[in-house]
């Protein structure tokens, strides 16, 4: 039940964002509402749930519309011979990607945002308790 909630209220986010385009820069602007820096699955709902999917296999709402495929990210600590890489993806989450989909080197695309609500401590919360969420995901 929780999931298809989750669903919805993603599918809502994103389409109140088409209302909030900005036809001048061509960037599309997503309301987004601050999350609890310890509930790294609330945070992952928030913020990468609408690429990655809410199981995160990578197959969100909006990722018909990338031009790359999200990652899957279940199959991060597989695809690094069994172990979670947990030191990479804080990296990832802290100083960007150079994936495409991404936008600019900041990952999440919401890493702007993030850094305005977030002072560093909080910062720093936010992006153990996301990798910590992320771990649990991991396939077996």
């Amino acid at each position: 039940m929780f999931k298809r909630i989750s669903l919805v209220a993603v599918a809502a986010a994103l389409i109140l964002a088409n209302g909030y385009a900005d036809q001048s820069t061509g960037k599309v602007i997503i309301p987004v509402t601050q999350t609890n820096p310890t509930n790294g699955k609330q945070m992952y709902t928030s913020y990468c749930a609408p690429c990655h999917g809410v199981d995160a296999h990578g197959h969100g709402p909006v990722a018909s519309v990338l031009k790359s495929q999200p990652t899957d990210l279940t199959l991060l600590a597989k695809l690094n011979h069994g172990k979670y890489p947990d030191s990479h993806v804080v990296s990832v989450l802290e100083f960007g990607s150079e994936l495409p989909s991404h936008g600019s080197g900041e990952m999440p695309v919401w890493g702007i945002l993030l850094g305005k609500m977030d002072q560093s401590q909080n910062r720093n919360l936010r992006i153990s308790n996301l990798t910590r969420y992320l771990e649990s995901l991991q396939v077996k």
